[in-house]
């Protein structure tokens, strides 16, 4: 059976969708590499999106970091996948930092979870002020018992004099922080507010500020997360890292050759499109557990299409198409997003999307994909 997919034309196109799961097989734990899949957050679409912005079901957003955990991948908790200033505010995500952190310790999961400075909601005065808001929020996931993800902040960027203000506020916090770290940089493809992070717009000055906060802080530094989009700098990057502190790769353009490596080495993974992929990606890791390298990229490779229309610009709104995948594959109920954002993407980018995922078999039932995605075509007035 078929069904009439929109484009961005106007028009529809025939598409016959998968009838069979794929088979996938995984050895656990993985080993190889560290693998944390930033995670999103279920939406209450019975609570009034209007009275409270960060109204969270959360049952089921527990359940589906239970599900990243089956497949052998830790979560990254409460970062930009989850709405971090998209739609979860800080109350919001001090709390599913606590839950989170509790179920995975009753379930012996990897945790990592954000820290930023979101709750200063207008203009920062001060440096310290900054300070004082990481400061806040690390508190609340040391005393959960999670890792800490130092991510960037907004504030910072938009008071921020030169290089020696992110000097000053993160070496502050290295200095206190109770473990090493996690160092999220986030390109403004991700969010605009975050141009010119590290004291430039100049790239390479700014890697040379942000790798002179991780060589002298490098027993405080478990790793660091590059959120570019450049493969070739976060390659050039990870050769000048100090040999213990770790890489993780934030680029949904390029993951498998990343993590892959050379030669000289490789990068772990910190990944928002491994919240849709986690059965994909643990199977393609477990092959390269065992020195498959073929393997891996023989199971990964063809995932890159899909992510790489999920993170188009204005790639900030990758969310949705996140959120999506995760309704039809059966992690949810509904397409209802915090904050409305399941209305940031036109329908055709979603249908393409559906096409993309089924294609790579990433629906564990593709029949129950598909008649929600009939579903979500009649809504929108398409006779699929």
């Amino acid at each position: 059976m078929s069904i009439l997919l929109p484009d961005a034309t106007g028009r529809t196109r025939t598409y016959v969708p998968r009838t069979e799961p794929i088979t996938l097989v995984t050895d656990l734990p993985l080993r190889s590499r560290v693998v944390f899949s930033a995670a999103h957050v279920v939406a209450d679409p019975l609570r009034a999106a209007a009275d409270e912005p960060a109204a969270v079901d959360w049952d089921a957003t527990l359940a589906f970091r239970r599900h990243l955990w089956g497949h052998g991948l830790g979560v990254a908790e409460a970062m930009d996948t989850a709405q971090r200033g998209m739609g979860l505010d800080w109350a919001g995500a001090a709390e599913l930092i606590r839950r989170s952190s509790a179920e995975a310790r009753s379930v012996g999961g990897r945790i990592a979870c954000g820290v930023g400075t979101d709750q200063l909601t207008g203009p920062a005065a001060t440096l310290a002020e900054v300070t004082a808001a990481y400061e806040e929020q690390l508190a609340v996931v040391e005393a959960s018992g999670a890792q800490a993800v130092l991510m960037a902040s907004r504030a910072l960027a938009a008071i921020a004099k030169g290089p020696e203000d992110y000097l000053e506020v993160y070496g502050q916090l290295l200095r206190q922080s109770a473990d090493p770290v996690i160092l999220h940089w986030l390109g403004p493809m991700f969010d605009p507010a975050l141009a010119g992070y590290w004291g430039s717009d100049d790239l390479d000055a700014a890697t040379g500020t942000f790798l002179e906060v991780v060589t002298s802080h490098p027993d405080k530094v478990d790793g660091v997360k590059i959120s570019l989009l450049d493969a070739r700098r976060e390659v050039d990057l990870r050769r000048r890292l100090p040999q213990a502190v770790r890489c993780y790769t934030g680029d949904d353009f390029h993951y498998p050759e990343l993590i892959e490596g050379d030669e000289q080495g490789f990068s772990h993974a910190l990944l928002g499109i491994f919240d849709p992929l986690a059965p994909l990606a643990a199977a393609a890791v477990s092959a390269l557990d065992t020195g498959d390298a073929a393997g891996f990229r023989r199971r990964l490779d063809p995932t890159v299409e899909l992510s790489r229309h999920l993170f188009g610009a204005p790639t900030r709104y990758y969310k949705t198409g996140v959120v999506l995948l995760a309704w039809l594959a059966g992690h949810q109920t509904h397409f209802t997003m915090v904050g409305g954002l399941q209305s940031a993407r036109s329908l055709p980018h979603l249908a393409r999307a559906y096409e993309l995922a089924d294609r790579i078999g990433l629906f564990p039932d593709p029949a129950l994909a598909e008649a929600r995605m009939r579903g979500l075509l009649a809504v929108h007035g398409v006779d699929a």
